[in-house]
């Protein structure tokens, strides 16, 4: 199992998410219903779910970073891994016509719904890119805020994906990231299932490593606003009480 195999399962596996072959990442979801229940179960209201394009709803992600964010009229955000840009359309929302969201994303068939969405809802701050969250197509010192959402345990070097966000964010720029961590030792079999890659938990880093992840990628006044613990119907009974979902704060 090599970093290259683990993106190239993952970029599959949410490409049917994005053309709705799949309905969310993990396996006890459903249909639209379903994806409506996680995403209110995630954090976000059905006021927030109303106000932007359906399809940009699509049942992933683990909490809400627009809602703690505290993004400013006017801000450029970043968001990595945006998917079908559900937080880059309720951040838009809140930059208004003089702020811009940039979402990056590593799967094609993502960013095409992504613009597609933006296109429906006549979007005109918001801007979708492809590429990998190792790798931002992004100007240093460009980014006032960025968010992500259950997307940086996707990949498997964490350090270069907060070095490369601590490079585009401006001097004073923030992060608010939603993730998955460990809160325990996991089977090592888990470690090595692509499945549970794909399902956000295989990655998912120990909790105080996370977090000095992030600082040594040089942010500071690291902190998790909001933590509690993670669940669903038929999860590994070896995992019940292990899996974080987190909501970590830091600044440049």
């Amino acid at each position: 199992m090599n970093e290259r195999d683990i993106k190239e399962f993952v970029k599959e596996r949410y490409s049917k998410v994005a053309t709705k072959e799949e309905s969310c990442s993990c396996s006890c979801c459903g249909g639209e219903e379903s994806i409506i229940e996680q995403a209110k179960e995630a954090g976000y209201t059905m006021e927030e779910i109303s106000s932007i394009p359906a399809d940009a709803v699509l049942g992933v992600g683990c909490g809400n970073p627009t809602a703690l964010a505290e993004i400013k009229e006017g801000e450029t955000v970043l968001d990595l891994g945006s998917g079908g840009g559900i937080d880059v359309f309720l951040a838009a929302q809140k930059v208004g016509d003089t702020g811009k969201v940039i979402g990056i994303d590593m799967t094609p068939k993502m960013v095409e719904t992504a613009l597609k969405n933006a296109e429906e809802g006549n979007y005109q701050n918001v801007e979708f890119k492809l590429g990998e969250i190792e790798n931002l197509p992004i100007e240093d010192g460009t980014i006032d805020v960025i968010i992500s959402n259950c997307v940086i345990n996707l990949t498997p070097d964490k350090s270069v994906a907060y070095s490369e966000a601590f490079r585009v964010l401006k001097p004073g720029g923030r992060i608010l990231v939603s993730d998955l961590v460990t809160d325990g030792e996991i089977p090592e079999e888990t470690r090595k299932s692509f499945q549970a890659w794909s399902d956000c938990i295989a990655g998912a880093m120990e909790k105080q490593d996370y977090l000095e992840t992030i600082h040594g990628a040089g942010f500071k006044d690291v902190k998790i606003v909001e933590a509690h613990y993670y669940a669903e119907p038929n999860m590994d009974e070896r995992l019940e009480g292990k899996i974080l979902s987190i909501q970590v704060k830091a600044e440049k």
